[in-house]
């Protein structure tokens, strides 16, 4: 969503770049290109204001002209100034001190706010808390339906006993649900109401009606992030017609150019409290203002990885997976199940652009194709157990056993085995130098420890003796390999990864050819 901005602004910091200082004009004309580019962003009007002048005030401030590099600094302070505009710090829900909590949903319609329940229900329900959704939307066609779909697809249950479409009283069913849920213990109450198509005074007038009877502890306004500048216009009219303690973003994931995100937070002075990134009901989380405005400046969201790492990744299975990496026991049956956990984590291109420095290779980045991944995870599962376990025995006949079975040709089929193979070479490598973290030093590092002591004991005083003996001493290696590694080529230390083209996996058809 917000590449062209990203792309603005690196282009702004290029600028600034290798300058000893920055002088007045410099700092002007580097407020001129923020603001054009916040500006093409969709941001309000007062938000772009309100960032500029903040920036071109600390720019021309003692951190910056005492700085040893001006243009880090004022890059800096460019982060610093949108993690404020964007609200700060991250905000959490309160919760009530007696049970249940109740969150009151409200929006315009066509915002995704039923789904959003459902999202943030399965949200809660990993947290540790029994949600219950209410089906107060009884206006739109189909509405409660969607609310029982969507909640069972959770797991969550939903209060429902208005059938909706016209029929009911929405501020009813709300207080009913209370009472429903502290007779069945369920500490977390999310009240789905009916959204508007504008700015409808009937409608914001039952919303108002419902927070007066439910008593909400939370209030959260869900918007589209894909809107611009509409929404704080929106959001200006629910806060003095309905109020509300917090925002949920949703379609975050949109090519759209993001100027909700910047706007609401600053104009409404609430904060954004959720973003929802995609269509799953688990493409949902707590919105970090610091992280959203790392990656719009490029620098990556590794934390926001890790954690998603953490809930696909099994501990025990990984330890498992660094041990048989290290033993030189990984096979293409393994290869198979880290593959299908990534794709729990999402779209590739997605994880690749949460790295620190993928921000400058949109381009690679856009190419990457997850049908590539699928046509690998149908080569491998085209194959016996044994030829897993050892590809070794893929000869001609299989290997077109196996491209028949997959859908795809004999050279795709080489292609993933070459670097497969290309792959285990470079974990021998790893687990032959340094070791991997917990699993202590491998074997060849052992071994060239005990030839390093070997050759201490012998050390020639004569620089050409002890040159000499260098030279026999690598003779001696079986191949001419590196001491420890087995043989393997000589070259670099197993800590640089030079001969292994990682670059090749950001490549279209790194695996086979795209778009079949």
């Amino acid at each position: 969503m917000f590449d062209t901005l990203s792309s603005r602004l690196e282009t702004v910091f290029k600028s600034l770049r290798g300058r000893g200082r920055l002088s007045e004009a410099d700092i002007d004309a580097t407020a001129r290109e923020i603001r054009v580019a916040l500006l093409e962003a969709d941001v309000a009007l007062p938000v772009v204001r309100a960032f500029v002048a903040a920036i071109k005030e600390r720019a021309r401030g003692v951190e910056v002209s005492q700085a040893l590099n001006p243009a880090q600094q004022v890059i800096k302070i460019v982060n610093e100034e949108l993690v404020g505009i964007l609200g700060g710090q991250t905000a959490n829900i309160r919760l009530a001190k007696t049970p249940p909590t109740v969150i009151l949903l409200a929006g315009l319609q066509g915002t995704g706010k039923t789904t959003l329940a459902g999202k943030l229900g399965m949200w809660l329900k990993k947290q540790g808390h029994t949600p219950m959704l209410v089906a107060a939307d009884l206006q739109r066609p189909n509405a409660v339906n969607q609310l029982q779909v969507v909640g069972a697809r959770a797991g969550v249950e939903v209060f429902a006993p208005e059938p909706g479409n016209g029929i009911g009283d929405p501020v009813a069913v709300a207080r009913d649900a209370i009472a429903h849920a502290r007779r069945n213990v369920f500490d977390v109450v999310v009240v789905d109401t009916a959204g508007r198509l504008g700015v409808d005074q009937e409608l914001m007038e039952q919303a108002a009606d419902i927070r007066d009877v439910v008593k909400p502890d939370e209030i959260l306004f869900v918007v589209d992030a894909m809107v611009g500048q509409d929404a704080v216009s929106t959001a200006m009219a629910f806060l003095d017609g309905v109020g509300f303690s917090g925002v949920v973003l949703t379609k975050l994931d949109g090519d759209a150019r993001g100027g909700a995100a910047l706007s609401v937070a600053h104009v409404t002075g609430r904060p954004i409290m959720f973003a929802s990134t995609g269509e799953a009901l688990g493409d949902f989380d707590v919105f970090h203002p610091e992280r959203m405005a790392s990656r719009i400046l490029g620098m990556g969201d590794v934390l926001t990885l890790i954690e998603q790492a953490e809930q696909a990744f099994d501990q025990s299975e990984a330890e498992e997976m660094a041990r048989k990496m290290a033993a030189s026991e990984f096979t293409l049956e393994d290869f198979l199940n880290q593959m299908l956990q990534v794709q729990k984590l999402g779209p590739i291109g997605n994880l690749l652009g949460m790295l620190p420095g993928m921000g400058q290779m949109k381009e690679q980045l856009a190419q990457v194709d997850d049908r590539d991944v699928n046509r690998v995870v149908a080569i491998i599962r085209s194959m016996t157990p044994g030829e897993r376990r050892d590809p070794g025995i893929l000869q001609k006949t299989r290997k077109e056993r196996v491209a028949r079975g997959s859908g795809v040709t004999v050279t795709e089929v080489n292609q993933l085995l070459d670097r497969f193979a290309e792959a285990r070479k470079m974990m021998r490598q790893m687990a032959g130098g340094a070791g991997f973290p917990g699993m202590g030093r491998g074997k060849g590092a052992q071994a060239r420890k005990q030839t390093k002591k070997g050759k201490g004991a012998s050390k020639k005083g004569n620089p050409a003796a002890r040159a000499a003996q260098a030279a026999q001493a690598k003779n001696k290696q079986p191949g001419g390999g590196a001491p420890g590694l087995g043989g393997l080529p000589a070259g670099p230390p197993p800590s640089d990864l030079g001969d292994v083209d990682l670059s090749a996996l950001l490549k279209p058809g790194a695996f086979g050819q795209k778009g079949r």
